[in-house]
């Protein structure tokens, strides 16, 4: 209906346009007297102009964003990333925090659906629960963009009005890494021919916190270097959690710890925090890593007080989020094996890091 309007209205405007014209249009309407075929097109011209005009006016709609808790440092630079994107297209928006609780947030989605949401954002809980997520979107027939949790592709070719959008997260973990290798020393600070690390991980439960874990490690034994695990905790991506374990280690393990990996920056302030009250100094005799570039974490690599961060760009998620969204919106649909969206990640050195402040 608003694209009938739309061009109607357009029509309206683009006779209007022809048989009056404005100062502006004197010229116009002069080459019209002597030019009749020129004059049809120009016609058709101003009303297709117009249509895109008004269609573009009218375009916006209703959406729902489910977060999975408002509380995480990321998630609260991508959601309001979203927000301004969302209104700034003239959409309305409402935003709800899960509170980290996979129940309350499948209330959520059925509350949004039954308010007739045109489509949905939304950031899981739970990827587990992806299967009942996407279950409930496609029998309520709402376009739906799934964002920071990615399920499989198995569960994603269920529904083909459904996308995911996120950064492929093996890759942040290879660029930590790649962080500990490019330091003089690669991480081997004492010199005894091995990397040895503590890990602070996510929920072990999302596969973000699963591949950062992995490949972080991965890329240094694929560089020949051996390394040795002293520790792998799971931190809830919370600051205060990320303290705590590392707090715990350096106490336990003392200076065996070289290197500190986190699968994100709250923890690795938190992390930060233990180390300098243990008396000990990034980059000097420990080595220390996150992932999002928080700008705390990117004020600590310009101080030298981390080794480096990747920047998990939420501004450039959120882009893509509402793209696909628009997309779907437009009756574009996702083949299975084709419903992932991914955004690169980008190391942030001590050398480069002004570029992102």
């Amino acid at each position: 209906m608003k694209k009938f309007a739309a061009l109607a209205l357009a029509g309206c405007m683009a006779v209007s346009l022809a048989a009056c014209g404005g100062s502006a249009s004197t010229s116009t309407a002069a080459s019209e007297s002597t030019a009749p075929a020129e004059s049809t097109s120009a016609a058709e011209s101003a009303a297709e102009s117009a249509a895109e005009s008004v269609t573009e006016a009218t375009q916006g709609g209703k959406v729902g964003v489910c977060i999975y808790k408002f509380d995480d440092a990321f998630m609260t630079t991508y959601r309001n990333a979203l927000q301004e994107i969302l209104e700034g297209k003239g959409y309305e928006v409402t935003i709800v925090d899960g509170n980290n609780d996979q129940a309350k947030q499948n209330e959520q989605i059925n509350t949004f659906i039954t308010q007739g949401v045109d489509a949905l954002i939304i950031n899981p809980v739970m990827t587990s629960a992806a299967d009942q997520i996407i279950s409930t979107v496609k029998g309520a027939d709402v376009p739906t963009v799934l964002i920071n949790r990615e399920p499989t592709a198995d569960q994603m070719s269920a529904y083909d009005k459904l996308v995911y959008v996120g950064c492929d997260a093996a890759q942040s973990g290879t660029f930590q890494g790649e962080l500990i290798l490019d330091t003089e020393n690669k991480g081997d600070i004492n010199g005894d021919g091995k990397v040895s690390y503590i890990m602070i991980q996510g929920d072990p439960e999302n596969i973000d916190a699963q591949l950062r874990t992995e490949y972080s490690v991965k890329a240094l034994t694929d560089a020949g270097v051996e390394v040795e695990q002293l520790d792998l905790q799971r931190g809830d991506w919370d600051r205060n959690k990320g303290q705590e374990i590392c707090q715990n280690d350096l106490a336990k393990y003392g200076d065996q710890i070289e290197v500190v990996f986190c699968n994100n920056d709250d923890m690795a302030i938190g992390a930060l925090q233990a180390i300098q009250a243990a008396g000990r100094t990034v980059n000097k005799d420990i080595y220390l890593v996150g992932v999002d570039a928080l700008d705390a974490a990117k004020n600590e690599v310009a101080n030298g007080n981390m080794t480096g961060t990747v920047l998990n760009d939420a501004k450039g998620q959120a882009t893509q989020a509402v793209a696909s969204m628009e997309e779907l919106l437009g009756g574009k649909t996702f083949e299975a094996d084709h419903q992932s969206v991914y955004v690169d990640y980008v190391k942030v050195t001590p050398d480069n890091v002004k570029d992102f402040q």
